[in-house]
């Protein structure tokens, strides 16, 4: 039996792929080592490496505070973090000591997850610079002068150190997110080469922790698509303590539970990942609540932020949109958003997938989103890339995100102004561009939703170019498995 190329079923990859000799056929000389997944591992590893030589120019001068992190688009949050939220002094992210919050009154503002990962990445990274010769007074510089600490020559031996231990990190991350999308539908693997090539895999996969929760919602992608539903459950409940929008895959396993009256499954989810998010958020609420609450506090207080639509009714309008407002209207919004998603996911002709569905859900929230940071994108990917694994569509998508992306630093850093191109319009732009190409992706996986004839996973597989076939023969066409 074979499996589905795209050069065979995507008729954009078909196109292309006539000026390198045609469509892959059975025969096709491909050493047998090569399998779907080890090309889709070392497609990721280029990308992967690539990524860390973008932040190049910003590395080399260890974040300092030049518009080159702006201009050549380099910037990432990790350094930034590590010296003011007392990383640097090894210190546990929850902690309440007096001393220590007079030195750092800001602490970590991401779930439990995100922050458990960069105390030990920064303990490691301590280790490796100490090892290498480290200063044996720097603990007490640290203590008495932090302010100057991100100007310090050892200090910034130990930025880099934990942004190269993290950049590690992320690229086994990365590799094992590839392998599980690509054993998520089993006669399907190259629909994560989407994924591996991903050009805001790419840019933005370095600038902050986002992909801790991107590999933990593959793993969960995969583990329904294998019917475990309570490592599901485990892996979202985990997922949602570091990052929180893979909570919304609750909702896209309650569609498809409903329709199929599973329910042993849908409680076997839901339980695995309540159980597995109070867990992982216990050791942080028993050493310190106060410093929890802060991720809770620090959103609900939030005004119209970076990226978002709110920011560009606020500056278009010149108006001043209170928090509390924003939060009341985007939860209403989002609520009907899922209300739509409920109904279309009920009322569809065919059970959807998990992927189409929480694609959905996701990105409802981020289109509402009082803030919409670069590296958001990588929320959307692992879903976009199983719920429509269709190239023209992801690189419209994905257009629409990179543009986004240079006009973001291009605003940051006033180049845009500089240079006379009106600096919050053309930013306002980029933001409109965006949710664009977000909606076109979201009508399109709302269409394959309804009328499953569309959805590129449900169709039989195009068969190869027939080469054995006799004249006036028709080759055989391989059925596809339906999907969970």
């Amino acid at each position: 039996m074979t499996d589905a190329a795209p050069t065979r079923e995507d008729p954009l990859a078909a196109t292309l792929s006539e000026g390198l000799g045609g469509p892959l056929g059975e025969r096709a000389g491909r050493h047998p080592w090569w399998t779907p997944v080890r090309v889709l591992l070392a497609l990721a590893a280029v990308v992967v490496a690539l990524g860390m030589l973008q932040k190049a120019p910003c590395y080399s001068d260890t974040w300092s505070d030049s518009d080159a992190r702006f201009s050549q688009m380099c910037y990432s949050d990790l350094p930034y973090l590590y010296t003011g939220r007392a990383l640097v002094e090894r210190a546990w992210p929850y902690s309440g000591d007096e001393s220590l919050r007079e030195r750092y009154p800001e602490v970590m503002e991401y779930p439990v997850g995100i922050s458990y990962w960069a105390w030990g990445t920064a303990l490691v990274a301590q280790g490796l610079t100490e090892g290498l010769g480290g200063l044996p007074d720097l603990a007490e510089r640290r203590a008495a002068d932090p302010g100057s600490l991100f100007g310090d020559a050892e200090v910034q031996r130990e930025i880099r150190a934990f942004v190269i231990v993290n950049a590690l990190g992320f690229a086994v991350l990365t590799l094992l997110a590839v392998w599980l999308l690509a054993r998520t539908h089993a006669r399907r693997p190259w629909d994560a080469l989407w994924f591996a090539v991903s050009p805001a895999l790419l840019l933005t996969g370095l600038v902050n922790w986002d992909l801790l929760a991107v590999v933990l919602v593959a793993a969960a992608l995969w583990a329904w698509a294998t019917r475990r539903p309570l490592l599901t459950g485990v892996l979202i409940g985990v997922g949602t303590a570091t990052k929180l929008y893979p909570l919304f895959l609750l909702g896209a396993v309650l569609v498809i539970c409903l329709r199929g009256r599973r329910w042993r499954e849908l409680g076997a989810v839901w339980l695995g990942a309540g159980v597995a998010w109070l867990l992982t958020n216990l050791p942080a609420v028993l050493t310190g609540y106060e410093q929890w609450r802060v991720f809770w506090s620090f959103n609900s207080e939030r005004g119209a932020d970076l990226g978002s639509l709110w920011l560009v009714a606020a500056q278009a309008g010149d108006l001043d949109i209170d928090p509390s407002t924003i939060n009341t209207a985007s939860l209403a919004f989002f609520a009907a958003w899922c209300a739509g998603v409920f109904v279309l996911g009920m009322l569809a002709p065919e059970t959807p997938r998990l992927a189409q569905l929480g694609f959905l859900l996701v990105a409802g929230f981020l289109l509402v989103n009082k803030v919409y940071s670069p590296q958001y994108v990588l929320w959307l990917l692992p879903l976009a890339v199983l719920a429509r694994p269709r190239l023209r569509d992801q690189l419209v998508w994905q257009a629409g995100e990179i543009f986004y992306f240079a006009a973001v630093w291009w605003y940051l850093g006033g180049l845009l102004d500089a240079g006379g191109g009106g600096d919050a319009g053309f930013y306002w732009v980029a933001i409109v561009l965006r949710v664009g190409a977000e909606l076109y992706l979201v009508a399109l996986v709302a269409r394959d939703v309804w009328r499953p004839q569309h959805d590129p996973v449900r169709r039989p597989l195009a068969p190869p170019p027939p080469t054995d076939v006799p004249p006036g023969a028709s080759a055989p066409v391989h059925e596809s498995p339906v999907s969970r």
